[in-house]
């Protein structure tokens, strides 16, 4: 049984449950997926399987190394490719096995990996929920900062300081997400709630650890 598969975001709809309540759910066109690399603790120091999501690439947008790489498991078309650690018990998958969304179930709990939307370069208002000062009486302080720093003493900027910039594009992980339903034809995987990441974009869908 594979740890995780990998897959690509759909986006977002709503399903009933048999009471009536309504589940808003992320569609993840989930696989298929087929091992390209085997790491063993004799040869790589550490167990884990390197999986590849099987889609349709010109072989003109792969490098000759990442070709050559593709080619010792006797498959192409694979573009994105993650690593997933192994534990006690996970160790029957072998170099071209396939990894299929048939494998998780209903009320299944995964994390799901991906990266947040880009959304540029930010204020402190937007990117850290700064209050902001006031927006009348002549203050002229509406979305600035504020001090960062004593002018004496430190007489400096302490790194990791909360202050405007690039916002976005960061690697997010949502964890303990309830698998509702699984379209084992369609490889599509239904999960509760958001993932981060915008449609069409690759996500790492993995057994939950907590």
């Amino acid at each position: 049984m594979s740890p995780g598969i990998l897959g690509k975001k759909i986006g977002m709809t709503q399903v009933f449950r048999p009471d009536g309540r309504v589940v808003p759910v992320t569609l993840v066109k989930a696989g298929p997926c087929v091992v390209i690399q085997r790491k063993t603790p004799t040869t790589d120091g550490y167990d884990a399987v390197q999986l590849g999501l099987m889609e349709y690439v010109k072989p003109s947008r792969l490098t000759k190394p990442e070709t050559a790489h593709l080619k010792k498991a006797g498959v192409e078309g694979v573009r994105f490719l993650r690593e997933f650690r192994l534990g006690p018990g996970e160790g029957d998958l072998k170099m071209g096995d396939r990894v299929l969304v048939g494998q998780f179930k209903p009320n299944d709990k995964v994390d799901v990996i991906g990266v947040s939307k880009g959304r540029g370069f930010a204020g402190v208002v937007k990117r850290h929920h700064f209050r902001g000062g006031d927006a009348t009486h002549g203050s002229m302080h509406h979305r600035a900062p504020g001090s960062i720093g004593g002018s004496s003493y430190p007489s400096r900027v302490f790194p990791g300081m909360r202050a405007a910039g690039h916002m976005g594009t960061d690697r997010v992980t949502v964890r303990n997400l309830e698998v509702i339903e699984v379209d084992a034809d369609d490889n599509v995987l239904m999960v509760k709630g958001a993932i981060p990441g915008p449609n069409g974009g690759y996500v790492i869908v993995r057994r939950s650890k907590r």
